[in-house]
């Protein structure tokens, strides 16, 4: 089992088995859900892709094709098709 100390600031830190389990990476956000039955769950924050218009934009670079992202997607998640 993997847990965490809270500071007097109500801070914990993420152990490494969970980070590496949930693919974490530091500046990703994290979401705490409290269900209906009192148990609370933790899961990333997923960007709604709107969001990422223009964040990778430079002048000069040319442009990822969709095969290119696709591929760097399935890498990221480890899934392979």
């Amino acid at each position: 089992m993997a847990e965490s100390k809270i500071t007097t600031k109500g801070q914990c830190v993420v152990p490494k088995k969970i980070r590496d389990y949930m693919r974490l990476n530091p500046g990703d956000k994290i979401d705490f859900v409290i269900r209906e039955d009192g148990e609370v769950y933790v899961r990333p924050v997923i960007l709604d892709v709107r969001e990422l218009k223009g964040l990778m934009r430079k002048p000069g670079r040319k442009p990822v094709s969709l095969k290119d992202m696709k591929n760097a997607v399935r890498k990221r998640t480890g899934k392979s098709r």
